[in-house]
C-alpha cells in the first residue's frame, strides 16, 4: 500500500489505539485520530467518532484508504453496529482493515468474532489482531490496576491459569505494520509476550518492582461474575468471568512469535513493562 495513504484509528484515545496513532505518526504517516470528543492528537488530525452515531461515520471515513478498528467496549454484540460501519467504509474507499480483537475469540465465535469472520470478504487487505491480555491491565486504568493500587491485591477466578501477557506498545506495532506493510498478512494473528504467567507470578513481580506487596487472591466464577456486574451490564460480566474460567482451565498457556515475525524485534516481558511503567521516576 502507498504510504501516503491515511489511517483512521478508531478508539485514539484507547490503550491501543493511542500508541497506534502514536507509532504511525512518528513513522511519518498520517492520521485522522477517532474518539468520542475529538480529542486532540499531536500529529494527527481529531475526528468525532461515536459506534453508535452513524450520522457521524460518513465525515470520520473522509479521505482514509485504511482503518484500525477497535470495537465499543462492554458491548456483548458489535456486529451490530460494526458491520454497517464497514460496509460504509469500504464504500467509501477503504482498502485494509484492521480490527483488534482477543486471542479468547475465534472467527465466528461470540461477539467481535462475527466481526472477525466478515472481514477478509469486505476488503482488499485485512488483519486481525488477537492479542492476549494486556500487561497494561496491572499499570493502567484497569480494575486489576485500581485493586493493586488501593488494596494490593488482585482478584481473578484464574486459579493456577497462565497467560500470555503482552505489551499494548507490541500490540501497536504490529498494527503499524499490518496497516502499512507493502505486504499485508491479511491473517489471523496471535500475540503474545515472551512467557505465559499466572496471576502469583503477576502479583511476585508487581511486589518486586515496587516495594510494595501484591497478592493474587483466586475467586469462584460466580464471585468473579457478581463483582464484575458492579460495574458493568450483567452479560458482559458474565463473559469477561467465563474468560478467567477458561484461562484456569489452560486456555491462555501459550506463546507466538507473532511480535517478532511481523516487527523483527522481541516482544518485551512483564518485568520491562512494570519497571518502565510502575517505577516512581525522579523527583
Amino acid at each position: 500500500m502507498n504510504d501516503t495513504g491515511t489511517t483512521l484509528v478508531i478508539g485514539a484515545t484507547g490503550t491501543t489505539g493511542s500508541r497506534t496513532a502514536a507509532q504511525l505518526i512518528a513513522a511519518g504517516h498520517r492520521v485522522r485520530a477517532a474518539s468520542r470528543r475529538a480529542t486532540r492528537f499531536p500529529g494527527a488530525e481529531p475526528v468525532r467518532f461515536d459506534w453508535y452515531e452513524p450520522s457521524g461515520h460518513g465525515d470520520a471515513l473522509a479521505g482514509a484508504d485504511r482503518v484500525y478498528l477497535v470495537p465499543p467496549v462492554g458491548d456483548p454484540e458489535p456486529a451490530a453496529v460494526m458491520l454497517p460501519f464497514l460496509h460504509q467504509a469500504r464504500a467509501a474507499g477503504v482498502q485494509r482493515a484492521v480490527l483488534l480483537s482477543s486471542s479468547a475469540v475465534a472467527a465466528s465465535g461470540p461477539g467481535v468474532g462475527v466481526v472477525h469472520e466478515a472481514l477478509p470478504g469486505l476488503f482488499d487487505h485485512w488483519a486481525v489482531l488477537r492479542p492476549s491480555w494486556f500487561m497494561q491491565n496491572f499499570t493502567g486504568t484497569h480494575l486489576h490496576a485500581r485493586t493493586i493500587r488501593e488494596d494490593g491485591l488482585i482478584l481473578t477466578a484464574t486459579g493456577t491459569g497462565r497467560v500470555g501477557f503482552v505489551d499494548a506498545d507490541d500490540i501497536a506495532a504490529v498494527a503499524v505494520r499490518a496497516l502499512t506493510d507493502d505486504h499485508a498478512p491479511d491473517a489471523d494473528l496471535v500475540l503474545t509476550g515472551p512467557e505465559a504467567l499466572g496471576y502469583d507470578d503477576i502479583a511476585g513481580i508487581v511486589t518486586q518492582v515496587t516495594g510494595r506487596s501484591v497478592a493474587h487472591r483466586n475467586l469462584t466464577y460466580e464471585q468473579m461474575r457478581d463483582r464484575l456486574a458492579g460495574s458493568m451490564p450483567r452479560e458482559f460480566a458474565a463473559l469477561l468471568a467465563g474468560m478467567d474460567r477458561a484461562i484456569a482451565g489452560g486456555a491462555e498457556d501459550r506463546t507466538t512469535d507473532t511480535v517478532q515475525r511481523l516487527t523483527g524485534r522481541p516482544p518485551r516481558s512483564f518485568r520491562t513493562v512494570a519497571e518502565r511503567e510502575l517505577t516512581p521516576g525522579p523527583a
